[in-house]
């Protein structure tokens, strides 16, 4: 469990951080509304970048290109675009990666991708296209000089068959030219703290930012948390304990929690951190507040949805 008297011993002050935030492309013309005043509410704090998301199977492509090339054309904010290996051929994902560089984006987060028939299905690579992340970060290197970031798990993929054959997969994005890479949140930073000693010894020395997920909903968070091989700390169970239907505290409570989390990282030496924002602003801009963040000069204002 995070110590709050440790961070606050040795902080004499605010210590300078970065975030970026990851947003998921809108199913509706509602969610494009949330999604577009999250951007409006987040952009002032002059994130580092903010990503957009693509669904199984690539099922929201069309829609993370739209969301990513309306941010490039109408505010200041730095678009990262998801882009996964599943269900293209290599040509059609080389005209994805292509039509990013043209729409003016600079920076792609390569993902594997989960099978479009969801978590917990096996993986098939497509016959034509790229059979894993190493090889999809070398192809969009050969297109462009993106800047590439990639997936890094703390606890190992669920998929992995050790801790060390999903370190040595990550080597292997390395080598193909990834420039960082983002982990699956972690609730218990003792996890990754472990983690990264073990990624420094196997020789990998790119940045490994930290996915902090702040809980919204602890019932929620703790079945995504199982699906994608995250564990939950009894401490964290506790502290929302008795709060299913208290709307308000829960939001007091996660963010107090998650601002606590990033401290103990910020008294570990850690400057970057990327948060899973699920496309409302209000508890990351709690967050960022609590971290010392504050609002700079505006960026290019969003548009209000079409």
């Amino acid at each position: 469990m995070p110590s709050a008297s440790r961070h606050r011993a040795s902080r004499d002050g605010f210590r300078p951080i970065r975030v970026s935030i990851e947003f998921f492309p809108p199913k509706t013309e509602e969610m494009e509304k949330i999604l577009w005043s999250s951007i409006e509410r987040l952009a002032p704090l002059q994130p580092k970048f903010v990503s957009v998301t693509y669904g199984a199977g690539g099922s929201t492509r069309e829609r993370t290109h739209n969301t990513v090339a309306r941010m490039v054309r109408e505010t200041s904010l730095k678009p990262a675009a998801h882009l996964t290996c599943v269900n293209a051929t290599r040509e059609e994902i080389d005209a994805v990666v292509q039509s990013y560089w043209d729409a003016g984006v600079r920076h792609i987060v390569a993902l594997r991708g989960d099978p479009a028939e969801g978590v917990g299905h096996s993986y098939r690579p497509h016959p034509g296209g790229y059979a894993q992340t190493s090889d999809l970060v070398a192809g969009i290197k050969r297109i462009g000089d993106f800047k590439v970031s990639v997936s890094a798990y703390p606890e190992k993929h669920p998929e992995a068959a050790s801790l060390d054959a999903d370190i040595d997969a990550l080597k292997a994005k390395v080598d193909a030219g990834a420039d960082q890479a983002i982990t699956q949140f972690f609730f218990d930073n003792e996890i990754y703290l472990r983690y990264l000693d073990k990624v420094r010894a196997a020789g990998i020395d790119i940045p490994i930012i930290p996915g902090i997920l702040p809980v919204q909903n602890f019932k929620q968070a703790a079945n995504f948390a199982r699906r994608t091989g995250a564990s939950v700390p009894y401490w964290l169970a506790a502290r929302f304990e008795g709060l299913d239907n208290d709307v308000e505290t829960r939001r007091l409570v996660a963010a107090a929690v998650a601002a606590e989390q990033v401290l103990d990282l910020v008294d570990e030496g850690v400057e970057d951190f990327h948060f899973y924002s699920m496309n409302r602003s209000d508890l990351v801009y709690a967050i960022c507040h609590l971290l010392g963040l504050r609002s700079q000069a505006p960026a290019k204002p969003a548009a209000k949805a079409a």
